[in-house]
């Protein structure tokens, strides 16, 4: 064995520690609330993964699309057959296409009430409010509301929350915060969204 062999495993042998320490300090369970913000593309396309990891494990999901209901969207489309998913989409579009303050509220306040049900059930295990992040910035729900929905939920239910600029609210709340950041993207340089990779 090398010396980088050997100063390699002394490194590995550290890192092993200290993961293991944290796993055993770790023994809280029940659902937790994360929050997927940043101005860099896959905050949705995250949300969908661990909406496919909880459906390969049989468990029931809800989706509430506030935005691209509209769109097509093939990992909605994959997993359209699945009994465990169900879905409520806004399907008005962006906001700065429908230039309508007063449709889009309605729009908003419609699929939120068919999510409310959702988020008292025991039996789903994962919910996402995907763009929910611009229905708080432009007033469209309410963030107590939400907040109170959020602190209700059952035990043991997930919540992923998406968006740019996440509420410092909602933020504080969440167990897990990721910001994806936008290093670099096509679209900025002029090549256009393709599908089955950018939706």
């Amino acid at each position: 064995m090398t010396d980088r062999d050997t100063r390699h495993k002394k490194a590995m042998q550290k890192r092993k520690e200290i993961v293991d320490a944290k796993v055993a300090q770790a023994d809280e369970e029940r659902g937790i609330v994360i929050v997927i913000t940043g101005n860099g593309k896959g905050k949705t396309t995250s949300a969908w993964g661990t909406v496919a990891r909880s459906l390969g494990y049989g468990y029931k999901v809800h989706v509430t699309q506030f935005i691209k209901g509209g769109w097509d969207c093939g990992e909605r489309d994959v997993f359209a057959n699945d009994d465990n998913l169900s879905i409520s989409t806004m399907g008005t579009g962006f906001t700065w296409e429908t230039q309508n303050r007063q449709l889009d509220t309605e729009a908003c306040q419609k699929v939120w009430q068919e999510t409310i049900p959702k988020l008292q059930d025991p039996d789903i295990h994962l919910v996402v409010l995907d763009e929910v992040t611009y229905m708080l910035k432009y007033g469209y729900m309410e963030m107590e509301e939400l907040m109170e929905a959020l602190k209700n939920r059952p035990e043991n239910q997930s919540v992923i929350l998406t968006g740019r600029a996440a509420q410092k609210q909602l933020q504080e709340y969440a167990d897990t915060v990721s910001e994806v950041q936008d290093v670099k993207h096509a679209f900025n340089n002029g090549i256009k969204a393709r599908k089955g990779i950018d939706w």
